[in-house]
């Protein structure tokens, strides 16, 4: 891929339903970046909460819709949609956080690297009231993100979602998020990505990555892994990666449970 004038300019899709407690910090992050031309989009599924009255008041400082849709991967695609002239595209959900100075640092990668199609960066992990927890999580995934290959991806979801940018062209070549997937459908589309184009890390914060009890995963994760394996049998059918995967996600889910006692 090649770089083009319009790279600086970055699209951003916030889907939300019901996070009215949250949604706030997360516009607040993508508006505070230095970034002279973003098209932001904020997809709000028909929330009950407080989230529209949230929405009206930032005015015509940001984009939105509420309106019922099939649920978070369509509220993404749709929101894409709507993105007409940037160049790097992202989506961040409404609970997670863009660090200061996310796009300029991701702008500029992308400027100094033309051949690359998507880039993932570093994270923390943070509680309800913005506490940063599961350190060991994080330390985990950034070990795994050394060798950013297939096969390593097959064996766990080392990418941090909402630390993860792609150009334009990239979901134009390898297709929109799958709406028939409830948790992985950023890890479906990680597994088409990275067999086009290599996955470039790089070690700088990007996002905070929220877990709390309503959110998916804080409290359905033993549901998302399973997902996760189905769509992994769409990629490859060794049964070696297969089983290995089972049993990484069964370790993770012992942790998990381990900890929480």
């Amino acid at each position: 891929m090649t770089a083009r004038a319009d790279d600086q300019g970055i699209g951003i899709v916030t889907p939300s339903h019901n996070q009215g407690a949250f949604i706030a910090e997360t516009i607040d992050s993508v508006l505070g970046q230095q970034c002279p031309h973003l098209d932001y989009w904020v997809m709000d599924g028909g929330s009950t909460d407080n989230t529209v009255e949230v929405l009206k008041g930032y005015g015509a400082r940001i984009k939105w819709v509420s309106e019922r849709d099939g649920g978070q991967a369509q509220a993404i695609n749709k929101g894409l949609q709507r993105i007409s002239s940037a160049g790097i595209i992202a989506f961040i959900n409404s609970d997670d956080v863009y660090l200061p100075g996310a796009f300029e640092f991701v702008a500029r990668y992308f400027q100094q690297h033309p051949e690359a199609a998507w880039l993932t960066g570093d994270h923390f992990i943070i509680d309800a009231e913005g506490r940063r927890i599961q350190g060991h999580v994080r330390a985990y995934k950034r070990m795994l993100q050394r060798h950013p290959v297939f096969r390593r991806l097959a064996l766990a979801n080392y990418i941090v979602q909402p630390s993860t940018f792609w150009r334009r062209e990239l979901i134009e070549e390898v297709g929109p998020f799958d709406e028939s997937l409830r948790y992985c459908f950023d890890y479906d589309f990680w597994m088409r990505a990275i067999q086009k184009h290599p996955l470039h890390v790089v070690d700088a914060p990007l996002s905070l990555f929220r877990i709390h009890g309503l959110s998916k995963g804080g409290s359905e994760f033993a549901r998302q892994f399973e997902e996760e394996h189905k769509v992994l049998k769409r990629y490859t059918s060794s049964r070696t990666l297969l089983g290995l995967h089972r049993l990484h996600a069964r370790l993770i889910v012992f942790a998990y449970h381990a900890l929480k006692r």
